[in-house]
């Protein structure tokens, strides 16, 4: 499905560097960025997403088959169904990153598209372009499968009650200076997590205010 997806990228990308005007130039570096940019966040929030289940239970036996469940959490789209109700804000981001991806204006990414299919324009490539834009909504709809399970269906996971892990703060000698215990409410994004997706994903959702070229 996501393969998909990025072949259609893939395909802007193509045509950008097919044209071979000024312009399209312009697109191809503009879009290389973009992507990129949105790429970092999606990989950034999945993360984020992985850790955020480490204090939840599944009922999910399709994610109990997974050969490398504990070393990657999210694989499977299934597993992000309702996370809305888990945790809005990072459900939100990855829903603004998606539809940059999908090229919803105001979105960075429908900014990127668009010069794309005007550098072809004016090269007079009409029928590239309405090809273009035919597998681009076709990816839109893998794209937007994602925010339908994570925000139209309720989760299929619950905390758990009585979760704690008990540790201890020790110096370079190891001798023990803190016992610690740690609980669901401990575990929150880091400083610099959190700082970089929204970051990013204002940076996505402003464009429209610093897009000159």
């Amino acid at each position: 499905m996501l393969a998909y997806s990025t072949i259609s990228h893939v395909g802007f990308i193509l045509l950008a560097l097919a044209v071979s005007s000024v312009e399209s130039l312009q697109a191809f570096i503009f879009y290389i960025v973009q992507y990129s940019i949105s790429n970092l966040n999606i990989f950034i929030i999945l993360i984020a997403i992985g850790y955020s289940f480490y204090s939840y239970v599944s009922n999910d036996t399709e994610k109990d088959n997974l050969i490398d469940k504990n070393n990657s959490p999210i694989q499977l789209v299934s597993q992000l169904r309702g996370f809305f109700y888990v945790n809005p804000f990072l459900a939100i981001s990855l829903a603004i990153t998606i539809f940059s991806f999908v090229g919803i204006p105001p979105l960075i990414g429908f900014f990127g598209k668009q010069m794309v299919l005007s550098a072809a324009l004016d090269k007079g490539y009409v029928f590239i372009v309405l090809v273009a834009i035919f597998t681009s909504v076709i990816g839109g709809v893998y794209y937007l499968n994602i925010v339908k399970e994570t925000f139209f269906y309720k989760p299929n996971c619950s905390i758990i009650e009585g979760y704690e892990i008990s540790g201890s703060i020790r110096d370079k000698s190891d001798k023990e200076i803190k016992k610690i215990t740690a609980n669901y409410t401990n575990i929150v994004l880091s400083s610099p997590i959190a700082f970089t997706i929204s970051a990013i994903t204002l940076i996505i959702l402003l464009f429209i205010f610093i897009n000159n070229e």
